[in-house]
């Protein structure tokens, strides 16, 4: 079992590490890739700016909080899309046959599929959150729970995909439902939970999990609670093996389309 689990793991590893060295053939379009997509997100960091300009706090939440918040979402968006870029097209993969090349080889059929190919705007996105992490103040403790819950966000964003993508097993081609459900994960993640009110706030920090991505991690590192922390933890743990649980219960579903395409 352990073994597996390494094997899987160097798999990865190597994956990310060729479709890297991929990317950074026309080192042009790799530092242009990155450079813009951090010039993106700090554009949006403007319009805050101009609204602390004329209040003291927003939903509750204080300039350095939103800065945070804009942080880890930024940083779990870009590691779920560097690593795991092909959960977000599941959908295609599973309609159109895709899958057939993982399936015949000795590794995990799902790790292998979203793991196949990497988003190098996505270390945009990382970078991004480090240096507003930065800004907003660093310390030792603070860049190791913002990685930690980098991480965990990563996760569930990528286990939120997963589940989406999967409807295709079931329903046919998901891939409008998917993009929807992902674009609220990401759109909803930088704004303050308490802008949010009454069931609109429950379904955030609940069914679309943004508390878990988001908000539990910008209260934890602003004031950190450990019994938070466990719950994070624990629950991605929940999610991760559901997601797991569900994909294999659809793909027994799956019927190949005789699409080979060879994988290295």
């Amino acid at each position: 079992m352990l073994q597996a689990v390494k094997n899987q793991f160097n798999v990865t590893v190597k994956t990310i590490k060729y479709g890297l060295m991929r990317e950074m053939i026309n080192k042009t379009s790799f530092i242009m890739n990155v450079s813009f997509m951090i010039l993106n997100n700090a554009s949006f960091i403007i319009q805050w700016i101009v609204i602390y300009s004329l209040k003291d706090n927003v939903g509750g939440y204080s300039f350095n909080q939103v800065l945070l918040l804009w942080a880890i979402a930024a940083s779990t968006y870009g590691f779920s899309h560097f690593i795991f870029k092909k959960s977000y097209s599941l959908s295609d993969i599973i309609t159109n046959g895709k899958l057939d090349s993982f399936l015949v080889q000795p590794k995990n059929v799902l790790i292998s599929a979203i793991t196949s190919d990497i988003e190098v705007s996505a270390l945009g996105d990382i970078l991004y959150g480090y240096i507003v992490l930065a800004i907003s103040g660093l310390t030792l403790t603070r860049f190791l729970l913002f990685t930690l819950f980098s991480i965990t966000g990563a996760i569930v964003i990528t286990d939120i995909a997963v589940l989406l993508g999967s409807l295709s097993f079931w329903f046919g081609k998901s891939d409008m439902i998917a993009d929807t459900g992902n674009s609220l994960m990401t759109n909803f993640a930088t704004y303050p939970d308490g802008i949010f009110k009454g069931l609109a706030r429950i379904l955030l920090l609940t069914i679309i999990p943004l508390g878990l991505t988001t908000y539990f991690p910008v209260w934890i590192i602003t004031t950190f609670n450990l019994k938070l922390t466990l719950i994070v933890i624990i629950s991605t743990i929940i999610i991760t093996l559901f997601t797991f649980i569900i994909f294999y219960k659809g793909l027994r579903r799956y019927s190949s389309t005789n699409l080979m395409i060879s994988k290295i």
